[in-house]
């Protein structure tokens, strides 16, 4: 068997194109919301009834999803998963109704869970801590790279046919990316393209929690009553409202708010995306530079991140001065890179904190927490838009992330491997 060199990243590379499809599928709804509120006589309000059906058991599903892939193994949880929202996703383009809609996209939500705690568990299998936020930024970056994709996506769509494709060669795409997982990706202690030499440097590199073999995974009962589940929980669920505002409103706000068309909506939807790309990747190499250059640890340095990202969000939270369409774009850019910066620095948090036992289920949870925030300000958003306008909300969005920022600094603890009881064991006493 030829060794391949880097295998790692060739494994993150897999991961990231993954959430590049999971996260084309979610976003191909809100390109294509205006026009087909327009052709099933669809209010705002209830789009946002079809939104929050997708977060709701997006929300729900996570920590079942997390739990199912710390089960049965990220492989094997991963395709299922994947399989499930590219049929989802295809399906969509049988609605007739926003009710038929919200029904197929909240089993898009149910299905799509998988993608987060997925990723970060395939790289805490795959890479040592140290590179760990640079892994977690790269496969990030799908997240904004699918949400970049799915403006000029849907856009030729319905130019050259009817929105109901964008679904459907959406759906095609994620089964094609299923069975390249399900040939490629394998465990590094199970994958023979990988050289020896490279094996035991992320091996090495591992915290005592990935590398005990011994260990069983916590119940949920015991990472939810930790202090530092509630050190990720509470900051998702301030932050995760700023991403799917992004992902589910900037297309209506920029041709209901800043009167663009159609065209132009392609040209620029997928600049703040772009913008996200950058704070994925940026995100994920400030980590290690911090932990260099001021002389801290590298749980420390993951915080840093966190409170660089949050305060980045007061770029959009002026949106409300910016008079020139442009500068309005230009502001949402700096939103989607400070939100991803803070996303990754956030799930790196989450890798540091909980074995590889518990990580994905520990990180489904604390999605779940995200998005039951992000379904609450979605129901607010709906109603609150036609009331006052798009700029307070986004001046919220920015004041959520600030205040997640110093949970995570007073209450994010670094893990000790003996932090969490497994099941059927007391703290402190021997399994």
């Amino acid at each position: 068997m030829v060794k391949l060199k880097g295998m790692r990243w060739w494994m993150v590379a897999i991961v990231t194109f993954g959430l590049i499809v999971n996260y084309l599928a979610r976003n191909t709804l809100s390109v294509a919301a205006p026009t087909m509120m327009a052709e099933m006589h669809m209010s705002t309000q209830q789009y946002s009834y079809v939104v929050v059906a997708w977060q709701v058991c997006y929300a729900l599903m996570q920590p079942v999803a997390g739990y199912i892939l710390d089960a049965i193994g990220t492989k094997l949880g991963f395709a299922i998963f994947a399989a499930c929202w590219s049929l989802a996703c295809a399906a969509a383009a049988l609605a007739t109704g926003w009710q038929g809609l919200a029904f197929f996209r909240a089993l898009l939500g149910m299905s799509e869970a998988a993608g987060i705690p997925a990723g970060v568990k395939a790289t805490t299998e795959w890479f040592p801590a140290k590179e760990r936020s640079v892994a977690i930024g790269w496969f990030n970056i799908g997240s904004s790279v699918g949400a970049l994709l799915a403006p000029p996506l849907v856009v030729w769509s319905i130019m050259h046919g009817t929105w109901h494709w964008g679904f459907v060669i959406v759906g095609a795409l994620g089964l094609i990316w299923t069975t390249i997982w399900m040939l490629f990706y394998k465990h590094p202690k199970d994958q023979k393209a990988l050289s020896d030499k490279e094996r035991d440097y992320i091996l090495e590199g591992q915290e005592a929690q990935f590398k005990d073999e011994v260990v069983r995974k916590a119940s949920w009962k015991s990472i939810v009553s930790s202090r530092n589940f509630w050190a990720i929980a509470i900051p998702r669920f301030l932050s995760e409202p700023a991403w799917q505002t992004f992902n589910a409103w900037i297309p209506l706000y920029m041709m209901t708010e800043r009167h663009m068309n159609l065209k132009e909506i392609a040209l620029f939807a997928w600049l703040p995306f772009l913008a996200a790309d950058i704070g994925c990747v940026l995100g994920g190499y400030l980590s290690p530079f911090f932990h260099k250059y001021f002389n801290v640890s590298l749980f420390t340095s993951r915080k840093m991140v966190v409170v660089f990202g949050a305060l980045f969000m007061i770029g959009p939270a002026c949106i409300g001065l910016a008079a020139s369409p442009y500068t309005a774009i230009a502001l949402l850019c700096v939103g989607g890179f400070a939100h991803q910066t803070l996303s990754g620095a956030l799930y790196s948090v989450t890798s540091d904190m909980f074995g590889k036992h518990e990580v994905a289920t520990a990180t489904g949870l604390g999605g779940m927490s995200g998005y039951l925030g992000a379904t609450l300000f979605t129901l607010l958003f709906g109603f609150l838009v036609v009331k006052i306008g798009y700029s307070p909300l986004f001046l919220l969005l920015a004041i959520f992330d600030l205040v997640g920022a110093v949970v995570v600094c007073v209450l994010a603890r670094e893990r000790k491997v003996e932090q969490l009881p497994v099941e059927g064991q007391l703290a402190g006493v021997p399994a």
